[in-house]
């Protein structure tokens, strides 16, 4: 009987190629090189070929995908998809292209996948200012292993264990309001909680709701007033106190709107001392950057010291600075954090330097 398989998939991994004239001088064997990424628990590499020399004449731009890491338990499958992209949103994505290949050993890579051909690309508008974008996807299959024991093998009685439910009852206890001892009032809306579940979960609330606390005062209820938030990034705040899960980044639809909760959730992670959700905040804009939220994404980078999230936006709007220029972001920017202009140009003169 097959093992039963899932799927690890990435998302928007972005190559930037810049100097693409330049590029004709390259041999055709030669090829560019992408940072490496985790999938799957394995580490890749995309290999980006301006002008391939396996398809005649035309030398299509191609990408092959690499396995740098040493297999676990098998040979392992996986799939690069690829298609050319507008950063600032002009033009549709151009028609994606993929490959799958069975990778037995590091340094193993995959068939090319054809992009487009060369003369496509520079007569297309994806080529601005002789550079084009290029986005990835990576799908890794891996297996699950069998259970070890059958129940032919089991002695005991046949009885189905029920799957964990302990967050679901956490998650009914948040909304039930069932023994809440803490009432937040934020913008008039009451959002009912545990002092002992918060203090447990965050060394903010801890510190607010048992700093000082005399005798006899804990079985008095507590209403706070909670200023400079939403009621609707609350509740979801409060929701991963509860849960460790915040189903509301995945839930919204459209990126801007995503990316707007993310934002916001990151503030209030930060103010809070949840770490693991301001981290996870992070990977959601890391992993969504448009040229409408850049900017702004930045201002809040800078102010609540997420240094690697400020660097990956530094290096992206340096990039595509033109487009982001004309966004009311890009104000924002300035007159919030002017000092973050300056490592905006060391980057677009490509001078490295600190960003904290």
């Amino acid at each position: 009987m097959p093992n039963l398989t899932e799927v690890a998939r990435s998302k928007n991994l972005l190559l930037k190629v810049e100097g693409h004239s330049v590029t004709a001088a390259m041999g055709d064997g030669e090829f560019i090189k992408s940072s490496r990424w985790i999938v799957g628990g394995h580490f890749w590499e995309i290999h980006l070929r301006p002008k391939d020399h396996w398809a005649g004449r035309h030398r299509p731009v191609t990408l092959k995908l690499v396995l740098l890491s040493e297999p676990r338990g098998g040979d392992v499958k996986a799939k690069l998809s690829c298609r050319l992209v507008d950063p600032a949103s002009r033009l549709f994505p151009s028609e994606e292209k993929s490959v799958a290949h069975k990778f037995h050993r590091p340094g193993d890579y995959s068939s090319p996948a054809v992009l487009t051909a060369r003369e496509d690309l520079e007569a297309s508008g994806y080529l601005a200012d002789d550079a084009y974008t290029v986005q990835c996807a990576i799908a890794v299959l891996r297996e699950v292993p069998p259970q070890t024991a059958t129940a032919a093998d089991d002695p005991r009685p046949e009885a189905a264990v029920p799957s964990p439910d302990l967050l679901r009852h956490l998650r009914e206890l948040l909304r039930e309001g069932t023994g809440a001892d803490v009432t937040f009032l934020v913008s008039g809306q009451p959002f009912a909680a545990h002092r002992a579940v918060l203090a447990a979960r965050s060394p903010v609330f801890m510190a607010q709701l048992f700093g000082g606390m005399r005798e006899g005062s804990s079985s008095r209820r507590v209403e706070i007033e909670v200023k400079d938030i939403e009621p609707a990034v609350f509740g979801a705040l409060l929701g991963f106190v509860y849960t460790d899960t915040v189903p509301e980044l995945d839930r919204l639809e459209g990126e801007e709107e995503a990316a707007s909760m993310a934002q916001h959730l990151l503030a209030g992670a930060d103010r809070y001392g949840l770490d693991r959700l301001k981290l996870i905040c992070e990977w959601k804009l890391s992993d969504g950057i448009t040229v409408d939220t850049a900017a702004t994404t930045l201002v809040l980078a800078e102010q609540h010291r997420c240094w690697r999230l400020k660097a990956r936006y530094v290096e992206f709007v340096a990039g595509y600075l033109d487009a982001v220029l004309e966004t009311e972001g890009y104000r924002h920017l300035e007159e919030s954090c002017p000092a973050v202009l300056t490592d905006l140009l060391k980057a677009a003169r490509g001078v490295e330097g600190p960003t904290s």
